[in-house]
């Protein structure tokens, strides 16, 4: 895989509801800086955007929120039944989101290497951006459990909905066999010994990818 020549770059990324944000966080702790697309994503579309605006024209006003932003849980429903309009908001969110990623990586304070989370890393091609490719796995049931869970409080997804997110990211299998490290995440993370089991796990890799970016 090719990578930014002056970042030793994983990739971190997995399914819906697979715990990346936990994983990451573990990462975050040891001093491992990252970019998040999850977060360029929204950034690139923030109040007042280009890019932003050309959703709106698009759509029509009322993907936005009275605040002027972007009403995503519409925009959500919209792009799930219409297989052209997400064609269309992949064209365009899609460059601004990794333009914005490489630039952010660039932007990295320095450390032995860096994180690029992305659930959509093998998607979109994004892989060729890292050194490494990690991969939190959790089965299509625990997906689908946690992240109702998750939403719970805010309403911000059906199970339909997740199911169709769950469809339209690359399948379990090919996700595996695109990965070069898998974190385990299967367990219930939220009781004690388990969630020592996931910090090991990322222990181990920290020692691996330092070993490795000074290889690099």
């Amino acid at each position: 895989m090719s990578a930014n020549k002056h970042r030793f770059i994983v990739g971190l990324t997995g399914g819906i509801g697979s715990g990346k944000s936990t994983v990451a966080t573990l990462f975050s702790q040891l001093g491992i800086p990252s970019v998040d697309a999850d977060v360029v994503a929204r950034q690139v579309v923030a109040k007042g955007s280009p890019l932003l605006q050309k959703i709106a024209a698009h759509f029509g006003p009322e993907v936005l929120t009275a605040e002027q932003t972007l009403n995503r849980s519409l925009l959500r429903q919209l792009i799930f039944t219409d297989p052209a309009a997400k064609t269309w908001l992949d064209s365009v969110m899609h460059p601004a989101i990794r333009a914005e990623m490489l630039s952010q990586l660039a932007r990295l304070p320095p450390s032995p290497y860096v994180l690029l989370i992305a659930p959509l890393l093998l998607e979109n091609k994004l892989h060729s951006l890292v050194n490494r490719v990690l991969v939190v796995d959790v089965t299509e049931q625990n997906q689908l459990s946690r992240t109702l869970s998750r939403d719970a409080v805010t309403a911000k997804a059906t199970a339909a909905q997740v199911q169709a997110i769950i469809a339209s990211q690359i399948s379990r299998q090919d996700r595996l066999a695109l990965a070069d490290d898998i974190i385990d995440n299967n367990a219930d993370f939220t009781e004690k010994s388990e969630a020592d089991l996931l910090k090991q796990q990322v222990l181990q890799l920290h020692q691996r990818y330092v070993a490795l970016a000074r290889r690099d």
